[in-house]
């Protein structure tokens, strides 16, 4: 008799206390706080960044905005990928303006400073008038921590900081297992929004808005109508908070509003889900919430053959269930069995009340070869090159443009002096949390778990 596929629980994660705070409007506002954030918090933390995939030779290079700052990374010979600021450091010009390129050097096309891949300054004319002595071999591009992980590319700009490993405490195992490094990107659309970036990530701290804001009844559409794989009951979903500041939530998958008809029969797009996987959906007429186990236990037996490697590696609830995680300070992500999506909010230059929102999706390997096998509920079909949208006249993608309106009309909203603070639900408790280490990083109290 052949051996059962190994079984593998759910990782446990602390329980938290969070310390009411209030959370007024002013935090969406105040340029005063703006700056706070910028000098205690987001210059002390990991941020993920480019995609070691999009950097595959020597002297490949990606840039990325976070704030005021333009960050480099860049292949070197070695393999390793490093991250300096974009800036000359002869008079401060930037060194590209693009968002990625090779080069053999860098040249800086104000004076032709030329900077090697490396860091190190090669080149500069009339090297020899310099009273402080040719500044070849002397001066190089200001680095900054860099880490390679789950397929991304993290920098940190604290000198100090702790390893990657250690700021992600818990999801560096749980990502790991689901090799997510080589995950493909398939859609990319990317916009700047008339919203404060905690806005962004205050949404996806909570599934409260769900029924409302994404299954709700308008003039164009009938709730009736609304077909879900996931329950988004929140005495059934699971909320979890770690001690370095992250958290995530689990909704069950593989039933949902809408899974059946007026009979019970299953209808798509679960009914579709289940073929793939050799589930006849007739089994399930008037027991829709079966198909769940049943999922779990088809993916666990034929994933692997079928290609879908890391089935071996994750708990059962990952087979079916959305994994949402939140990664201080900026990214979210829905991680299902055979997609990861991903967004992310990076705060304006100097406008507190504008950021850079990014809406990707990945899809694993054997999900893109066979479609049907993973069942395809959850993976657009575009392409990989990020599209820069206007999100007043063109589309940030299906869903998430139920969020942003929701994000411009909030804003506006904290501007007014009626708004005296938030009254949260224990089901929004991860946002607490979250303005409160934004505090704490401000007040130089970075979690312990990160020090």
């Amino acid at each position: 008799m052949a051996e059962a596929p190994m079984r593998i629980v759910i990782d446990t994660w602390p329980e938290q206390r969070t310390r009411d705070h209030r959370i007024p409007g002013s935090r969406y506002t105040s340029r005063e706080f703006f700056q706070q954030e910028w000098d205690g918090m987001w210059t002390k933390v990991w941020l993920l960044l480019g995609r070691e995939s999009e950097l595959p030779n020597p002297g490949d290079w990606q840039m990325e905005p976070v704030g005021r700052e333009e960050i480099l990374m860049v292949r070197q010979t070695d393999g390793r990928v490093k991250a300096f600021y974009n800036v000359c450091q002869h008079r401060g010009n930037p060194l590209v303006d693009g968002p990625k390129g090779n080069v053999r050097r860098f040249v800086c096309k104000y004076h032709s400073w030329a900077f090697l891949p490396n860091g190190d300054l090669n080149f500069a004319p009339d090297r020899e008038d310099f009273p402080e002595g040719n500044p070849c071999g002397k001066v190089r591009l200001k680095e900054l921590a860099c880490e390679t992980f789950a397929g991304f590319v993290w920098v940190n700009m604290d000198p100090q900081c702790v390893s990657l490993k250690q700021f992600l405490g818990p999801i560096w195992d749980a990502w790991n297992a689901l090799e997510l490094d080589g995950w493909k990107r398939v859609m990319a659309r990317s916009t700047w929004l008339p919203c404060n970036w905690k806005v962004v990530l205050d949404n996806f701290n909570e599934s409260y808005h769900v029924p409302t804001v994404h299954l709700a009844a308008t003039p164009d559409t009938d709730r009736k109508k609304i077909r879900s794989n996931i329950n988004t009951y929140y005495k059934e979903t699971r909320f979890d908070l770690s001690n370095e500041g992250h958290n995530r939530m689990v909704m069950q998958g593989g039933f949902g509003a809408g899974s059946t008809d007026k009979e019970g029969n299953i209808v798509e797009p679960l009914a579709g889900q289940l073929r793939a996987w050799d589930i006849d959906p007739a089994r399930f007429k008037s027991n829709a919430e079966a198909t769940r186990a049943a999922l779990q236990d088809a993916k666990r037996r034929l994933g692997p053959a079928r290609g879908f490697t890391h089935y071996a590696k994750v708990p059962d609830e990952q087979l079916t269930d959305a994994f949402h995680y939140t990664l201080f300070p900026n990214f979210a992500v829905s991680v299902w069995s055979d997609g990861f999506h991903f967004l992310r909010a990076r705060p304006h230059p100097d406008d507190p009340e504008q950021c850079l929102f990014d809406n990707w999706w990945y899809a694993s390997p054997a999900s893109l070869a066979s479609p049907h096998s993973s069942g395809g509920a959850f993976i657009p079909q575009d392409d990989d090159a990020v599209h820069m949208i206007d999100w007043r006249t063109q589309s940030i993608g299906p869903g998430i443009e139920d969020d942003v309106r929701v994000f411009v009309t909030q804003q506006r909203g904290f501007r007014s002096r009626g708004f005296e603070g938030v009254y949260l639900s224990n089901q929004e408790k991860r946002i607490r949390r979250y303005h409160e280490l934004i505090d704490d990083y401000i007040e130089g109290r970075a979690p312990s778990a990160n020090r």
